[in-house]
Protein backbone atom coordinates (compact mmCIF):
# COMPACT_ATOMS: atom_id res chain seq x y z
CA UNK A 1 0.00 0.00 0.00
CA UNK A 2 1.19 3.62 -0.85
CA UNK A 3 2.31 5.32 2.34
CA UNK A 4 1.90 9.26 2.80
CA UNK A 5 5.35 9.75 2.46
CA UNK A 6 5.87 7.66 -0.51
CA UNK A 7 3.07 10.03 -2.39
CA UNK A 8 4.63 13.19 -1.35
CA UNK A 9 8.00 11.54 -2.79
CA UNK A 10 6.21 11.09 -5.95
CA UNK A 11 5.03 14.28 -5.94
CA UNK A 12 8.32 15.97 -5.19
CA UNK A 13 9.87 13.98 -7.79
CA UNK A 14 7.58 14.98 -10.47
CA UNK A 15 7.61 18.35 -9.97
CA UNK A 16 11.18 18.52 -10.20
CA UNK A 17 11.33 16.41 -13.10
CA UNK A 18 8.31 19.07 -14.51
CA UNK A 19 11.02 21.97 -13.35
CA UNK A 20 13.92 20.29 -15.28
CA UNK A 21 11.72 19.90 -18.74
CA UNK A 22 10.56 23.74 -18.57
CA UNK A 23 14.31 24.82 -18.01
CA UNK A 24 15.41 22.41 -20.58
CA UNK A 25 12.61 24.20 -23.00
CA UNK A 26 13.64 27.29 -22.01
CA UNK A 27 17.56 26.76 -22.58
CA UNK A 28 16.41 25.20 -26.24
CA UNK A 29 14.27 28.47 -27.07
CA UNK A 30 16.74 30.76 -25.88
CA UNK A 31 19.50 28.83 -28.35
CA UNK A 32 17.08 28.65 -31.02
CA UNK A 33 16.53 33.00 -30.65
CA UNK A 34 20.00 33.60 -30.51
CA UNK A 35 21.26 31.19 -33.21
CA UNK A 36 18.56 31.99 -35.35
CA UNK A 37 19.17 36.03 -35.50
CA UNK A 38 23.24 35.71 -35.87
CA UNK A 39 22.39 33.23 -38.88
CA UNK A 40 20.18 35.66 -40.45
CA UNK A 41 22.46 38.44 -39.99
CA UNK A 42 25.90 36.71 -41.28
CA UNK A 43 23.88 34.90 -43.73
CA UNK A 44 22.06 37.81 -45.32
CA UNK A 45 24.53 38.46 -48.24
CA UNK A 46 24.30 34.67 -49.38
CA UNK A 47 20.91 35.08 -48.98
CA UNK A 48 20.29 37.97 -51.47
CA UNK A 49 22.43 36.12 -53.94
CA UNK A 50 20.81 33.18 -53.77
CA UNK A 51 17.00 35.20 -54.21
CA UNK A 52 18.71 37.01 -57.03
CA UNK A 53 19.72 33.92 -58.60
CA UNK A 54 16.17 32.11 -58.55
CA UNK A 55 14.66 35.21 -59.63
CA UNK A 56 16.99 35.17 -63.43
CA UNK A 57 16.49 31.12 -63.35
CA UNK A 58 12.61 30.98 -63.39
CA UNK A 59 11.50 34.02 -61.89
CA UNK A 60 9.04 34.77 -58.75
CA UNK A 61 8.21 33.93 -56.29
CA UNK A 62 11.11 33.29 -54.35
CA UNK A 63 9.95 31.82 -51.76
CA UNK A 64 8.17 28.06 -51.56
CA UNK A 65 5.27 28.24 -48.62
CA UNK A 66 3.36 25.32 -47.92
CA UNK A 67 1.50 24.63 -44.80
CA UNK A 68 3.04 22.57 -42.24
CA UNK A 69 1.87 20.89 -38.89
CA UNK A 70 3.65 22.26 -36.14
CA UNK A 71 3.62 21.46 -32.19
CA UNK A 72 0.22 20.65 -30.31
CA UNK A 73 -0.77 20.29 -34.29
CA UNK A 74 -1.22 23.48 -34.95
CA UNK A 75 -0.68 24.64 -38.27
CA UNK A 76 2.05 27.10 -39.57
CA UNK A 77 3.71 28.37 -43.03
CA UNK A 78 7.27 26.80 -43.06
CA UNK A 79 9.41 28.61 -45.57
CA UNK A 80 12.03 27.30 -48.13
CA UNK A 81 13.88 29.31 -51.69
CA UNK A 82 12.03 27.39 -54.02
CA UNK A 83 13.44 24.77 -55.52
CA UNK A 84 10.87 23.45 -58.59
CA UNK A 85 9.62 24.67 -61.21
CA UNK A 86 6.69 26.75 -61.49
CA UNK A 87 4.27 23.79 -63.24
CA UNK A 88 5.72 21.32 -60.33
CA UNK A 89 2.01 20.25 -59.29
CA UNK A 90 0.91 19.84 -63.02
CA UNK A 91 4.41 18.14 -63.77
CA UNK A 92 4.13 15.53 -60.53
CA UNK A 93 0.42 15.04 -61.91
CA UNK A 94 1.29 13.94 -65.39
CA UNK A 95 4.12 11.64 -63.45
CA UNK A 96 1.99 9.92 -61.10
CA UNK A 97 -0.41 9.05 -63.53
CA UNK A 98 1.73 7.75 -66.20
CA UNK A 99 4.23 5.87 -64.48
CA UNK A 100 2.85 3.37 -61.67
CA UNK A 101 6.62 2.96 -59.79
CA UNK A 102 6.84 6.68 -58.95
CA UNK A 103 3.55 6.71 -58.15
CA UNK A 104 4.30 3.54 -55.79
CA UNK A 105 7.21 5.69 -54.33
CA UNK A 106 5.73 9.08 -53.92
CA UNK A 107 2.94 6.96 -52.31
CA UNK A 108 5.36 5.57 -49.39
CA UNK A 109 8.18 8.36 -49.00
CA UNK A 110 6.21 11.24 -50.40
CA UNK A 111 9.79 12.34 -51.97
CA UNK A 112 11.16 10.92 -55.17
CA UNK A 113 14.97 10.12 -56.47
CA UNK A 114 15.69 12.44 -59.31
CA UNK A 115 12.64 14.79 -58.74
CA UNK A 116 11.52 16.05 -62.45
CA UNK A 117 10.16 19.25 -61.10
CA UNK A 118 12.97 20.39 -59.62
CA UNK A 119 15.15 23.18 -61.45
CA UNK A 120 18.64 22.85 -61.66
CA UNK A 121 19.40 25.29 -59.21
CA UNK A 122 16.69 23.86 -57.08
CA UNK A 123 19.27 20.69 -57.18
CA UNK A 124 22.33 22.84 -55.84
CA UNK A 125 20.34 24.45 -53.20
CA UNK A 126 18.57 21.15 -52.60
CA UNK A 127 22.16 19.17 -52.30
CA UNK A 128 23.78 21.80 -50.37
CA UNK A 129 20.54 22.63 -47.94
CA UNK A 130 20.62 26.18 -48.85
CA UNK A 131 17.02 25.95 -49.82
CA UNK A 132 16.18 25.58 -45.98
CA UNK A 133 17.61 28.70 -44.78
CA UNK A 134 14.41 30.38 -44.75
CA UNK A 135 13.39 28.68 -41.97
CA UNK A 136 15.78 30.26 -39.38
CA UNK A 137 12.92 32.73 -39.64
CA UNK A 138 10.33 29.98 -38.77
CA UNK A 139 12.64 28.96 -35.71
CA UNK A 140 12.86 33.11 -34.92
CA UNK A 141 9.08 33.38 -35.35
CA UNK A 142 8.47 30.19 -33.08
CA UNK A 143 6.94 28.15 -35.64
CA UNK A 144 10.22 26.10 -35.52
CA UNK A 145 12.86 24.89 -33.59
CA UNK A 146 16.85 24.30 -34.61
CA UNK A 147 16.92 20.46 -34.03
CA UNK A 148 13.38 18.67 -34.13
CA UNK A 149 11.01 16.24 -35.82
CA UNK A 150 11.27 17.15 -39.80
CA UNK A 151 8.13 19.23 -40.49
CA UNK A 152 4.96 16.97 -42.24
CA UNK A 153 2.37 18.13 -44.40
CA UNK A 154 -1.48 17.08 -42.93
CA UNK A 155 -1.58 14.40 -45.04
CA UNK A 156 1.47 12.95 -43.80
CA UNK A 157 -0.53 12.82 -40.02
CA UNK A 158 -2.12 9.20 -40.54
CA UNK A 159 1.39 7.80 -41.76
CA UNK A 160 2.07 8.35 -38.00
CA UNK A 161 -1.02 6.64 -36.37
CA UNK A 162 -1.23 6.17 -32.37
CA UNK A 163 2.35 7.31 -32.86
CA UNK A 164 1.41 11.06 -33.41
CA UNK A 165 1.77 12.69 -30.62
CA UNK A 166 5.80 12.10 -30.73
CA UNK A 167 5.35 14.43 -33.36
CA UNK A 168 3.29 16.99 -32.40
CA UNK A 169 4.41 16.97 -28.58
CA UNK A 170 7.43 19.26 -30.15
CA UNK A 171 8.40 22.09 -32.14
CA UNK A 172 9.80 20.32 -35.78
CA UNK A 173 13.50 20.92 -36.72
CA UNK A 174 15.15 22.45 -39.74
CA UNK A 175 17.60 19.10 -39.34
CA UNK A 176 17.05 16.37 -36.96
CA UNK A 177 17.37 12.41 -36.80
CA UNK A 178 16.14 12.09 -39.95
CA UNK A 179 18.12 14.14 -41.92
CA UNK A 180 21.45 12.61 -40.31
CA UNK A 181 20.70 9.22 -39.76
CA UNK A 182 18.92 8.07 -43.13
CA UNK A 183 19.91 6.14 -46.02
CA UNK A 184 18.81 6.21 -49.53
CA UNK A 185 16.07 3.24 -48.65
CA UNK A 186 14.97 5.02 -45.71
CA UNK A 187 11.57 4.04 -45.43
CA UNK A 188 8.44 6.54 -44.13
CA UNK A 189 8.18 4.04 -41.39
CA UNK A 190 11.21 4.42 -40.09
CA UNK A 191 11.10 7.96 -40.14
CA UNK A 192 8.77 7.99 -37.85
CA UNK A 193 10.77 5.73 -35.84
CA UNK A 194 13.76 8.62 -35.89
CA UNK A 195 11.00 11.20 -34.29
CA UNK A 196 10.56 8.81 -31.63
CA UNK A 197 13.92 7.77 -30.79
CA UNK A 198 14.01 11.61 -30.77
CA UNK A 199 11.49 12.18 -28.61
CA UNK A 200 12.46 9.82 -26.38
CA UNK A 201 15.97 10.84 -25.90
CA UNK A 202 16.02 14.67 -26.73
CA UNK A 203 18.30 16.61 -24.91
CA UNK A 204 20.48 19.79 -25.71
CA UNK A 205 23.95 17.21 -25.91
CA UNK A 206 21.84 15.46 -28.64
CA UNK A 207 20.78 18.97 -29.95
CA UNK A 208 24.35 19.42 -30.48
CA UNK A 209 25.34 16.06 -31.72
CA UNK A 210 22.65 16.15 -34.59
CA UNK A 211 23.57 19.94 -35.56
CA UNK A 212 27.28 18.94 -35.91
CA UNK A 213 26.59 15.80 -37.84
CA UNK A 214 23.96 18.10 -39.92
CA UNK A 215 27.47 20.20 -40.76
CA UNK A 216 29.23 16.76 -41.65
CA UNK A 217 26.29 15.67 -44.01
CA UNK A 218 25.77 19.11 -45.81
CA UNK A 219 29.98 19.37 -46.43
CA UNK A 220 30.09 16.34 -48.03
CA UNK A 221 26.58 16.33 -49.59
CA UNK A 222 25.77 12.92 -48.67
CA UNK A 223 21.90 14.28 -48.59
CA UNK A 224 19.23 13.19 -51.52
CA UNK A 225 17.78 15.36 -53.61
Amino acid sequence: MLSVSDGVARQRHTARGTIATRRASRSKRLIDVTVSILALIFLAPALALIAIALMIVDGRPILFRQARVGAQGEMFECLKFRSMRLDAAERLAELLASDPERNREWMEKRKLVGDPRVHWLGKILRMTCLDELPQFYNVLRGDMSLVGPRPISPEETEKYGQNLHYYTGLKPGITGMWQVKRRPDTTYDERVQFDIEYYQSRSIYLDIVIIVKTVGVVLFATNET
